[in-house]
């Protein structure tokens, strides 16, 4: 058989020419280069912040502040300013007769020449130390009786008709018992100023302690408080706004009364400056003792109602 030969006969003629290679192992192909990851590129840095402007100088909101106390103040002040424009006026328009009220120009110059010479100064400590001395008695005694008085129903009970009848009788009406009794000297000056001042104090405080809320009293008594505590934590908070209304009132009342027992039998003190300028018909000199005797008043009520914000800082504004 010749089929078989000629096979490989033919094969052996195609040689390398055919492009079949049967003697070579097949093309192995090489892997692909391995690519090297790139570098972790870096964020790029952030841009500065912008600097932070520059606080505003205080200078201007200084100003802004004084800016609105003088307008609160030119609003409170606007009613006196009128008022002493009108007493300077009047008399130089001839509207009044100015040698029975002398233009407020006048006032201030008789009220500097006395403060010069020392004689201001003089009366006014005399007044300050009877209405002070008497005004401070009043309040110690007062507030503790205005308290048991409005605790406890018996002794408001026994105490009641006398308080009745001694509330109603004018001071200045007992003024001359209180100098028959104790002599012109300082007792009876400063005795009638703790009558006068006693009756606003003790009426307010008897009235501060029966008004005060029982829910409160009930819920104190039952936490098993004791009476000292629950007149600490309870009674005496809640009445603090009408017991300083009684001692600004008795304030007020400690200086009025004082002037008028000053106009009989003193030799100093601010009424006694008044009556003694009127006898000798110094009419400016009156004026500038009634000007101080109201700027002392004014002063004193200013001090009392900063006292009571300060014993009031509990309360929350409505």
């Amino acid at each position: 058989m010749s089929t078989g030969t000629d096979t490989k006969s033919t094969a052996a003629e195609a040689g390398p020419e055919s492009g079949v290679r049967t003697d070579e192992p097949a093309l192995v192909r090489e892997p692909a280069p391995v690519r090297e990851p790139e570098a972790v590129r870096e964020p790029a840095p952030a841009p500065p912040a912008p600097a932070a402007p520059a606080p505003a100088p205080a200078a201007p909101a200084a100003l802004r502040a004084v800016a609105r106390w003088l307008r609160a103040a030119a609003l409170r002040s606007a009613a006196i300013l009128a008022l002493l424009a009108v007493w300077e006026a009047a008399p130089r328009l001839g509207l009044v007769d100015s040698t029975f009220l002398p233009p407020v120009s006048e006032v201030a110059t008789a009220w500097w020449e006395l403060a010069g010479n020392g004689q201001l100064a003089e009366h006014t400590q005399a007044s300050l130390v009877r209405s002070f001395g008497g005004f401070a008695i009043a309040v110690v005694v007062a507030v503790p009786l205005g308290l048991l008085i409005g605790w406890y129903r018996p002794v408001a009970v026994l105490l009641g008709p006398l308080l009745e009848v001694f509330r109603n009788t004018a001071a200045l009406a007992l003024l001359p018992v209180f100098v028959l009794l104790l002599g012109i000297g300082e007792t009876s000056k400063v005795s009638i100023v703790v009558y006068a001042c006693v009756w606003p104090i003790l009426l307010n405080t008897i009235s501060a302690v029966g008004n005060a809320d029982p829910t409160l009293v009930r819920l104190a008594r039952s936490m098993d408080l004791s009476t000292p505590r629950l007149f600490q934590k309870v009674i005496l908070p809640a009445s603090v706004p009408a017991v300083f209304t009684g001692i600004r009132l008795a304030g007020a009342v400690s200086i009025l009364v004082l002037v008028a027992a000053e106009m009989i039998g003193a030799k100093a003190g601010l009424g006694y400056l008044i009556n003694a300028s009127q006898f000798n018909f110094a009419i400016p000199e009156m004026y500038a003792g009634i000007v101080t005797i109201s700027a002392i008043g004014v002063a004193f009520n200013q001090l009392l109602i900063t006292v009571e914000r300060r014993l009031s800082l509990w309360r929350v504004p409505a």
